[in-house]
């Protein structure tokens, strides 16, 4: 608003109004708030999962969003193999022995005793089942679970981190390694597309435990120990779903890294990850993890969020779209929430009402 007068701005037309408006959101706001052109529910319905992320301006401009900061990493070879994971996050780990870690991991209690499988299915393990931008952001009954949710969800925790970085650094003068502490956010989640596949009636995958974590984070923690990223980043992208500062988050961070050392065939200690006795991170505890946990803490909000709005859009899809089927109603809720988002739609309801979250439904599909 630098170039306007504030008389000027008051009194300007509703077009240059919303202009400002727009120019002072992100790109991923501004577009979900934009005018969209509505397709029909055939159309919808004739969608892949995949095709509703890559065709989505919210999801690409997210995606955008993480590969731009990814690019400002400092050190070239940890850049490289960040951008190279966010291009295609395929999962290196499955070329091990699957029999030999499952044993191992059973050994160690870090599995199911009754578990059959370590790894999700696939069928290359040089390529993703998915890309990156198109995988959800977590189960189909949590937070940003529509095509291209990951993208939503890492990219605000992203920005959350780096503003966490610039303000321990402004108030308390501290020096963190911003490589570690925004760059283990950013993959924090790399192997989302790879547990959440897409399934035939538009829902996902089921994940399944992994040493007291959903499978996710600790297959995410292994990846990056199978390409040799440094130890320090290693540890801070481990305490993304808990921070080591008690005695039992601890023993749950110990655990991610033993299984994730297993999984990636390297011996914990000598790669750096835990201490020699085997019950702590390297001391003394370094702080980037806790940026890493910190920046991570978008769930508890969008969680909820995502889980009112689907069923909102439920009683809407039946009420206004004649929508009852379960497969219609996973794609319909899939392309209304990869192109406005589950945390704007219930925004808009929780602050304007059922009528308003319609309207906002019916600029992405015609009624």
């Amino acid at each position: 608003m630098s170039d306007l007068s504030r008389r000027n701005f008051l009194h300007g037309s509703a077009l240059i109004g919303v202009s400002v408006a727009a120019a002072a959101m992100t790109p991923m706001a501004a577009k979900a708030a934009a005018p969209k052109t509505a397709r029909s529910l055939k159309e919808v319905l004739a969608m892949s999962d995949v095709d509703i992320a890559k065709n989505s301006e919210v999801v690409q401009s997210a995606y955008d969003t993480i590969v731009n900061v990814a690019k400002k990493i400092h050190n070239s070879s940890l850049r490289s193999t960040v951008l190279s994971i966010l291009e295609n996050p395929n999962p290196t780990i499955a070329e091990g022995n699957e029999s030999q870690i499952l044993s191992s991991l059973k050994k160690e209690n870090l599995i199911a005793q009754n578990a059959q499988k370590v790894f999700p299915a696939i069928s290359d393990s040089k390529h993703s089942p998915q890309p990156f931008w198109s995988a959800p952001g977590s189960g189909y009954g949590s937070h940003h679970a529509y095509p291209g949710g990951l993208a939503t969800h890492t990219a605000l925790n992203v920005v959350s981190a780096q503003a966490l970085y610039e303000n321990y650094r402004h108030i308390n003068n501290l020096e963190l390694d911003w490589d570690d502490a925004v760059g283990g956010e950013i993959l924090h989640d790399l192997h989302k597309p790879w547990v959440f596949q897409w399934e035939k009636n538009h829902s996902c995958r089921v994940e399944q435990p992994l040493a007291g974590a959903g499978e996710h984070h600790v297959l995410s923690v292994a990846e990056s120990i199978k390409r040799g990223i440094n130890p320090s980043f290693v540890v801070a992208q481990a305490c993304a779903h808990e921070h080591p500062s008690s005695k039992q988050g601890e023993a749950l961070v110990v655990g991610w890294l033993k299984a994730a050392s297993i999984i990636a065939g390297v011996d914990p200690v000598k790669y750096g990850l835990l201490a020699a006795d085997l019950k702590t991170i390297p001391l003394p505890r370094r702080m980037e993890g806790y940026v890493v946990h910190l920046a991570d803490h978008d769930w508890v909000i969008s969680s909820s969020a995502c889980q009112w709005s689907v069923q909102a859009l439920k009683d809407l899809a039946k009420e206004q779209y004649g929508i009852a089927e379960e497969s219609a109603f996973n794609s319909f809720r899939n392309y209304v929430l990869a192109n406005l988002t589950a945390m704007r739609l219930y925004g808009i309801l929780s602050s304007q009402g059922r009528k308003a979250f319609a309207a906002d439904v019916a600029r992405v599909v015609k009624l």
